[in-house]
């Protein structure tokens, strides 16, 4: 697939050059691919392509009315059977992606706020920020004048155990409208009708999670397939937006919380986001589209 080629590259390119679009997906830009570094890991990364051609068949986290834009093009070149059988989470209980336990009592607290009041802040298991981009989140959400819930897993913090690096004053001017956790049942809390948006490092199953339940995104990606993920969210299916420039600076974050949660653009979002929702919903039932691509699996698997 020519798509394993430019993300080595892309350290070589212009500015210019980085907002061409990818000839194969051109609702991509370049600076959207993976950056891939070393050439040790660009022969993993083509043998990992390469393998998927010789495979049985490949299993897509998603769902057919989602990938519209992407699935002739890799069916086309793949040319083995592609089960788009997604949302996977909607199966089965979420399995523990972390040691944390979650804290259940976020929920209690939701309970008690407003439909469609509260913005999500989590950035995944594995993202990690310095301390000055703490503070300047933590200003941020302050300034935003909004309700919030925040995940900060503990060491994800550069130099910090957890929070302590957090301003007094920002405790006192919050402490009446924003809850802090180390850990959330995050989809029990995205289902939550508190919700009224997700500030998210873009994985793609805290993605697929949102969408499942109807509620905007606001994007912070850092690497891996997030920019791609970050794209499709804010260009494509428009049911959220980027943090400008990718930088995580108050005055830009309280501007693109208000985007999400206060101004006619995010509802318009959540309308979007909404009739997704009921699209994944028609896909899971029986008849749908993804129920009967598991049931075309589950064929294949007992023919073996």
């Amino acid at each position: 697939m020519p798509l394993k080629l430019p993300g080595v590259f892309k350290q070589l390119m212009t500015d210019q050059e980085m907002e061409e679009p990818v000839i194969e997906l051109p609702f991509l830009r370049m600076k959207d691919l993976p950056e891939v570094k070393s050439s040790d890991l660009h022969v993993q990364v083509v043998r990992m392509i390469d393998s998927t051609r010789t495979a049985t068949g490949v299993i897509w986290n998603s769902f057919k009315q989602l990938e519209q834009n992407a699935l002739p093009r890799i069916q086309q070149d793949l040319s083995v059977p592609v089960f788009l059988v997604g949302p996977l989470h909607k199966y089965s209980l979420a399995p523990a992606i972390s040691s944390l336990e979650a804290d259940q009592s976020c929920i209690t607290w939701l309970d008690t706020q407003a439909p469609r009041s509260v913005i999500y802040i989590s950035f995944g298991s594995l993202v990690t920020i310095s301390g000055s981009e703490l503070v300047e989140m933590a200003w941020g959400l302050a300034n935003s004048k909004q309700h919030f819930l925040w995940v900060v897993r503990p060491g994800s913090v550069q130099s910090s155990k957890w929070v302590e690096l957090l301003p007094k004053e920002f405790e006192e001017l919050t402490c009446q409208r924003g809850r802090i956790v180390k850990w959330a049942p995050q989809q029990q809390v995205l289902a939550h009708c508190a919700i009224g948006g997700f500030w998210t490092h873009s994985g793609w199953n805290s993605t697929m999670e949102s969408i499942t339940e109807g509620v905007p995104m606001l994007c912070s990606p850092r690497f891996g397939d997030q920019m791609i993920n970050t794209r499709l969210v804010s260009c494509v299916w428009r049911v959220g937006i980027q943090l400008e420039n990718g930088l995580l600076e108050r005055g830009l974050i309280e501007k693109s919380i208000r985007r999400i949660t206060v101004d006619k653009e995010g509802m318009e979002m959540r309308e979007r986001a909404m009739v997704l929702k009921g699209k994944i919903e028609l896909s899971l039932n029986r008849g749908g589209s993804s129920s009967m691509s598991l049931e075309k699996l589950i064929d294949l698997i007992r023919s073996r």
